[in-house]
């Protein structure tokens, strides 16, 4: 099984995964997580043409297409021989405009059987980065925010009809993470 969980900076696709992984562990049943920026990171590495993640975005458009569609190979690769977890972004907003978290190139090395959207509502987005010191983001206002939350819906549905997975939207919800924590463990036992 090759499942994907993406979610907007903030809403806690993370954490919510965590969870849900630790309590199918309990049940004998295992994921492992892998992060899609990791595994591209990994590669470039090897390939001597980074030292950072930070200059991965510093490299040629085609390098880095290039670079991804190995990641999803690699993943998928993975994905023979235990069931997968990837932690990506369906969506990064960039100066130029929404980027794929996941093009073509990668879907079709992938081929995710599941598509699972972490959702809030982006004042509860809004506050988590505004409480979170850890990360250095950019302000987004929640309309911004709704129009990344709406950008993600659109490029999983888009994933989805290219590769036949389906698409999954958990709320995570302010004091309510148990109940998104169950909603995935429930999809996740398929």
């Amino acid at each position: 099984m090759l499942v994907v969980v993406v979610g907007v900076p903030g809403v806690g696709s993370t954490t919510v995964t965590n969870k849900a992984v630790e309590k199918l562990r309990e049940e004998g049943i295992n994921y492992k997580i892998v992060n899609f920026g990791t595994v591209m990171l990994e590669i470039a590495k090897e390939e001597g043409l980074v030292e950072n993640r930070d200059q991965l975005r510093k490299l040629p458009p085609e390098k880095q297409k290039e670079i991804q569609r190995l990641a999803g190979k690699r993943i998928a690769e993975m994905a023979k021989e235990e069931d997968i977890i990837v932690d990506t972004h369906s969506t990064i907003k960039t100066p130029k405009g929404y980027l794929p978290g996941l093009p073509i190139w990668v879907l079709e090395e992938l081929k995710p059987d599941i598509i699972v959207l972490v959702e809030a509502d982006s004042n509860e987005v809004l506050m988590r980065r505004l409480k979170d010191e850890t990360r250095q983001r950019d302000f987004e206002s929640t309309e911004d925010i709704d129009e990344h939350l709406f950008m993600n819906r659109a490029a999983a549905i888009t994933y989805a009809v290219l590769t036949g997975a389906t698409v999954k939207i958990i709320k995570n919800r302010d004091d309510l993470l148990d109940k998104a924590v169950e909603e995935m463990v429930k999809v996740l036992k398929g």
